[in-house]
C-alpha cells in the first residue's frame, strides 16, 4: 500500500466529522449481533482496501453494520459481500471467494475497493449532508489511484456519487442514467460501469443473480486490461 492510501486511510479510520454515524458506529460496537457477540468490533470509519496501482475500482454506499463495521474491511463479514468475492474469484480478479476478516489472505488483482461512505448509516440511509462531508475521501481515492481504467459502482447511489465527482471535477454536463451494465467513458479515459447492488434483496428478487454479477466483471477486467 503506497504512503499516500495509508495516510488517507488514517486520516479516514479517525475521522469524527458526523456525530449522527459515530453515535451509531459506538452503538452498533457496544450492542453487537448475538452470532457475533464474542467478536471484537472494529467499530470506526472503513477505509478503502486493495492495490494502489489498481486498474479496477469497486465502489459500494456504505460499510455494512455487521460486515464491514464490525471487521474492518469494506465488503467483508456480510451477505453482500459473500456475492461479491463469489464472483471476484470466478472471475480470477482475487485469490479466494470469500473475506471474512483483515487477516484472511486475501489479495486483489490490480483492484482497489471502497465506498462512498465510510460509515454505515442507520437504517442504511445517509443524509445528503453526511455523504457531502465524506465525498472529499472518496475523491482523494479517485486522485491517488492514478491507473485506473474502469470504475464498478455498485448501487444506484454509489454511482450517482461518482457521477458528480466527475460533473463537479471536468464541468461536464452529459447525461448519467443507472442502468446495470451500461458504459459511460469518462473524461479522463476511465470507464464506468454501474451495477445493481448484490444486497440480499436483489437477489432474493433476483434483480441481480451471479451469472449477471459474473458476466459484468468479465466484462470489466477485459476493458481494464488485468
Amino acid at each position: 500500500m503506497s504512503i499516500k492510501i495509508k495516510k488517507l486511510n488514517n486520516t479516514i479510520i479517525k475521522c469524527n466529522k458526523c456525530p449522527r454515524l459515530i453515535n451509531f458506529i459506538k452503538k452498533i460496537k457496544t450492542e453487537k449481533r448475538r452470532q457475533n457477540i464474542n467478536e471484537k468490533y472494529w467499530g470506526k470509519p472503513v477505509p478503502g482496501f486493495g492495490d494502489k496501482d489498481a486498474k479496477l475500482l469497486i465502489v459500494g454506499l456504505a460499510p455494512a453494520a455487521h460486515g464491514g463495521t464490525r471487521t474492518g474491511r469494506a465488503f467483508t463479514g456480510d451477505k453482500s459481500g459473500d456475492f461479491l468475492f463469489k464472483t471476484l474469484f470466478q472471475t480470477e480478479i482475487s485469490n479466494q471467494d470469500y473475506s471474512s476478516s483483515l487477516n484472511d489472505g486475501l489479495k486483489l488483482k490490480s483492484t482497489f475497493i471502497t465506498n462512498i461512505l465510510k460509515c454505515v448509516p442507520p437504517n442504511d440511509k445517509p443524509l445528503k449532508i453526511e455523504i457531502n462531508k465524506c465525498s472529499n475521501y472518496f475523491n482523494s481515492e479517485l486522485e491517488i489511484l492514478k491507473n485506473l481504467k474502469v470504475i464498478v459502482t455498485l448501487g444506484k447511489v454509489a454511482f450517482d456519487n461518482c457521477v458528480k465527482y466527475y460533473k463537479q471535477t471536468y464541468k461536464i454536463k452529459k447525461k448519467f442514467t443507472f442502468k446495470h451494465g451500461k458504459r459511460y467513458n469518462l473524461p479522463d479515459g476511465i470507464i464506468l460501469i454501474p451495477s445493481y447492488h448484490p444486497s440480499p434483496r436483489n437477489v432474493n428478487t433476483k434483480l441481480i443473480n451471479q451469472k449477471m454479477f459474473n458476466k459484468l466483471f468479465s466484462i470489466a477486467k477485459k476493458l481494464s486490461k488485468i
